[in-house]
């Protein structure tokens, strides 16, 4: 939702009023899923094409449930261990869904899900090149981030922490330097577990949140909806308006200038 001091979120020629991406994996039911995607007020929602049937025509398909005028669908490779299989599960997602915006996993150990940077780059490469909108999964690495971008993805997405941890961000320094050397989006992708987590990232200056189990996994999956989606304002209005330097010793809040003081 935009605050009216927002230009909102672009990415490639898609241009979102909302700067949280929500997965659709993982809640209780759809039904669950529908108003946690209404309470968040997101644009673009994820989905793992791997993991779900593009034939289902029993009315009970996952897209039955999306409407698809509301929410631009961004299809995910998760599940990819290398990239040849990322490629043709793009190109699936595009032969059925109409889209070439897709999020790009290629993911390199099990027990952490941290994605193969070697892959993922070659995936990026030959996508972009076969005219894909590419927004990659990446390790917090400010190196592999401006190789993606080199390589013409729209953003890059860094990890907060391992996937589905909840660990929050664990690196925020690593961030700001992505940021420092980024000149495309930069969006959180991964670990954030809570409101705090996601206003943070904000705060740093990243350009959004993604998050699917920090929503989905929580006891009120609508309720937490709501919370991301006023802490990631919140985190992006405080950016805006510029903290305040941090210092060592207390600075007054009333000026002593002028003050009168006892004998």
């Amino acid at each position: 939702m935009n605050n009216g001091n927002d230009d909102g979120l672009t990415i490639g020629g898609l241009t979102c009023t909302s700067r949280l991406i929500l997965g659709t994996g993982k809640y209780p039911s759809n039904e669950v899923m529908v108003r946690a995607l209404e309470e968040s007020g997101a644009n673009i929602v994820t989905v793992a094409i791997r993991r779900v049937d593009l034939n289902d025509s029993s009315g009970k398909s996952f897209f039955n449930h999306i409407d698809r005028s509301r929410y631009t669908i961004l299809p995910n490779t998760a599940g990819c261990y290398t990239a040849k299989d990322a490629i043709l599960t793009c190109q699936l997602a595009r032969e059925a869904l109409g889209t070439t915006l897709v999020k790009l996993e290629v993911i390199g150990d099990p027990k952490t899900l941290f994605p193969d940077s070697e892959q993922t780059l070659e995936a990026a490469r030959a996508l972009v090149k076969d005219g894909f909108t590419v927004l990659p999964y990446t390790i917090d690495d400010p190196v592999i981030c401006k190789k993606l971008e080199e390589a013409g993805c729209a953003a890059v997405m860094p990890l907060a922490a391992p996937i589905g941890s909840g660990l929050g961000i664990r690196n925020p320094y690593n961030l700001k330097i992505i940021l420092e050397n980024t000149k495309v989006p930069v969006i959180v992708d991964a670990g954030v577990g809570i409101a705090s987590d996601a206003a943070v990232a904000m705060e740093l200056g990243c350009d959004g949140v993604l998050m699917n189990t920090g929503i989905a996994g929580a006891k009120d999956p609508v309720a937490m909806a709501r919370a991301m989606r006023l802490a990631v304002e919140a985190g992006r209005l405080a950016h805006r308006a510029g903290r305040i330097p941090r210092k060592l010793y207390a600075t007054a809040s009333s000026p002593l200038e002028g003050v009168v003081q006892s004998a």
